[in-house]
């Protein structure tokens, strides 16, 4: 697994130019209220996480993650919040995009670890297919690589937030950083379900979480892990080969 801080410029730019289809991953998080029992940088830590699980087997760069993002619903009242506009979001991951593609960067996937973020890096990408024809760019987004991830992930919350899902892949990736006490207590229901309008974190949630954390298991968390990181890798290895359907 190669991580981009950790090469030099001209090491990275003979990586590009022996291997072109090598796929640039940039893990796009966040810093936000994960209810008492998560950390902050959840978001965060799980899309560099899950970037350098699928970088592993080859062919694949992880740059630098970004730690804010979109995360503006979340409001003031819970603390631990940093974020960005949406908009704000988009033209950061499109200038690291443009830098990477000046090192030789020519297939890139945003790997997205928060919700959030899912409008704006498809804004981000619009733009870059606009700007950049020879660039091929997409989104990786870990909660829909599959339809059983899908169904494990909104098993019990559709709106969901620091759940039963999203607790267990923390206890596969970094279990020292759950405090498993507070989440026995921090089930909180999603309320989204038939509202016409969209609400601020605080409006929908007692404490910032929907779901259930307290049915988080470090079993689940693995099993969840490694079927995630399969279906990772499998996106990255398509992503090496894949031309476009009418040229």
């Amino acid at each position: 697994m190669v991580r981009w801080a950790e090469l030099s410029g001209p090491a990275l730019s003979a990586l590009f130019a022996d291997d072109p289809a090598c796929v640039a991953l940039v893990p796009v998080g966040a810093t936000e209220q994960h209810g008492p029992h998560l950390p902050v940088g959840t978001d965060t830590i799980v899309a560099t996480a899950i970037a350098e699980a699928a970088a592993e087997p080859g062919g694949a760069v992880v740059l630098p993650p970004v730690p804010v993002g979109a995360s503006w619903w979340h409001g003031t009242q819970l603390g631990g919040t940093l974020a960005l506009a949406g908009e704000r979001v988009a033209e950061l991951v499109v200038e690291h995009v443009r830098w990477a593609a000046h090192t030789g960067v020519r297939r890139a996937l945003f790997v997205n670890g928060h919700v959030g973020n899912s409008a704006p890096l498809w804004l981000a990408c619009d733009r870059l297919r606009f700007e950049r024809p020879d660039l091929r760019i997409g989104v990786l987004e870990w909660w829909r690589l599959t339809p059983a991830i899908t169904a494990e992930v909104t098993a019990d919350a559709e709106d969901w937030h620091a759940h039963r899902a999203e607790t267990a892949l923390m206890l596969a990736i970094a279990p020292a950083l759950v405090d498993l006490a507070e989440a026995k207590t921090a089930d909180d229901p999603d309320r989204t379900a038939g509202l016409v309008f969209r609400y601020a974190a605080g409006q929908v949630s007692r404490n910032g979480v929907t779901g259930r954390p307290s049915e988080a298991t470090p079993e689940l968390g693995h099993r969840l892990w490694s079927d995630v990181v399969a279906a990772a890798r499998d996106v990255v290895a398509r992503a090496r080969v894949e031309q476009p359907p009418c040229r």
